[in-house]
């Protein structure tokens, strides 16, 4: 009896140890990754870029919820590393004094681009900005010296890395727009944040929904608004049914769905008297 139960033990730790190996041969490399994950490098040519990076020259990294990863636009200082986010996020970045967040990355994206010390980034220069993990993230890091000589051999490579600096521009447009009108703030936002995932392909899913892991903090911070007007404003949104919220499947309760993006259109372009169901009108 002892033996056949030994011999049990056995053939299931045998299949554990090979499933373990399994995975472990399935898990895609870090460039595999990047060309799965990343807006820069979807669909570039494995072998084509395997010229350029290996894993040797690539690190992947975890950065912690709510810990600086570095401060943009220091006198003298540069990046020598983009950061690609493979998952998870969101990374934000702020400006000071009035510590209002300008740039908000989910996954897909990248950061950095403005203090790489060459092509666009040589004419980003503007005041120190902490870049920032709001939420645990995984990043791949790949050297400068890779991203010049990718840049200077794909024209593809070129136009989505020159998109990128459009999109950060074109954010802080929107920003620009976000009025003391709170629910033309927080419009403003999503318009932007809709922008910027449809242009790097992320969204929206095939029901034309867009989803955001968005805290009301960062909304808060990001339209100059207090986290209670926030509050407010959403739930108007929800109630006239411009956005959802998952909160079954989002155990924070930051994801929000907007589910009428043309609805959000009319909001982000309307004056004070034309949002009926803001509460705070008068």
């Amino acid at each position: 009896m002892i033996k056949k139960v030994m011999g049990r033990l056995k053939r299931i730790q045998h299949n554990l140890i090979t499933m373990v190996k399994a995975s472990k041969k399935q898990k895609p490399s870090p460039i595999e990754q990047l060309i799965q994950h990343s807006f820069l490098f979807r669909e570039l040519e494995l072998t084509w870029l395997s010229q350029y990076l290996s894993a040797d020259t690539l690190k992947v990294e975890t950065l912690f919820s709510n810990r600086p990863v570095y401060t943009a636009f220091l006198p003298n200082e540069d990046l020598d590393v983009l950061y690609v986010i493979l998952s998870e996020g969101l990374v934000i970045v702020r400006s000071t004094p009035l510590d209002r967040i300008i740039a908000i990355v989910y996954t897909g994206g990248c950061f950095g681009m403005t203090s790489l010390p060459f092509s666009y980034g040589l004419a980003s220069r503007a005041f120190p900005c902490l870049v920032e993990s709001y939420k645990t993230t995984h990043v791949i890091k790949v050297p400068l010296a890779a991203i010049q000589q990718i840049y200077s051999s794909s024209e593809v490579f070129r136009e989505r890395y020159r998109l990128l600096f459009e999109l950060e521009q074109k954010f802080h447009y929107h920003l620009l727009n976000c009025s003391s009108y709170p629910p033309q703030a927080v419009a403003a936002l999503l318009r932007a944040l809709i922008y910027q995932e449809r242009e790097l392909g992320n969204q929206p899913n095939a029901s034309n929904i867009y989803s955001f892991d968005l805290p009301v903090d960062v909304i808060a911070r990001a339209c100059q608004l207090n986290q209670r007007t926030v509050e407010q404003v959403l739930k108007g949104m929800q109630q006239v049914g411009l956005i959802e919220s998952n909160k079954s499947n989002d155990l924070s309760n930051d994801l929000i769905q907007v589910v009428d993006p043309d609805g959000l259109k009319e909001v982000y372009s309307s004056t004070r008297d034309k949002v009926s169901w803001w509460p705070l009108r008068q």
